[in-house]
């Protein structure tokens, strides 16, 4: 089976300006939920292009080497829907999440062996206003 690893991304990782540890604090991942607490972006590059709100910083690793494909985002989406990870160099991506109760990541992966869908619930954030 796959080994594919979902985890907060590392606290100094930048994202359009934005360290990881500005974006969230405590974050983890426990049989398939994520608890932890989201900052609220007021202000920078997230907010001009995707308005202020709350954003999760996700790291993917141990894809599988044969894996042709690599869909990640949320369900339901804001308007980005899932975007392919495999040719991203990085591995990572923020996530604003506008619906923590009813919103999950959803990671696709596909090899020529399997297809492999991992739903992780995001109710267990916190959303501060700090």
């Amino acid at each position: 089976m796959t080994g594919l690893t979902v985890s907060p991304e590392a606290a100094e990782t930048e994202f359009w300006g934005h360290t990881t540890s500005s974006l969230q604090t405590g974050v983890s991942i426990s049989n398939g939920a994520f608890t932890g607490t989201l900052h609220k972006v007021t202000s920078g590059t997230l907010k001009r292009d995707w308005g202020a709100g709350w954003f999760l910083a996700v790291k993917f690793t141990n894809i599988d080497a044969d894996a042709t494909s690599v869909l990640v985002g949320l369900e339901p989406s804001e308007g980005s829907g899932l975007v392919e990870l495999i040719n991203d160099p990085d591995k990572n991506g923020v996530f604003k999440i506008t619906d923590k109760d009813k919103q999950k990541l959803v990671v696709m992966q596909r090899t020529s062996r399997f297809n492999l869908i991992q739903r992780y619930d995001l109710s267990g954030l916190t959303m501060s206003n700090s």
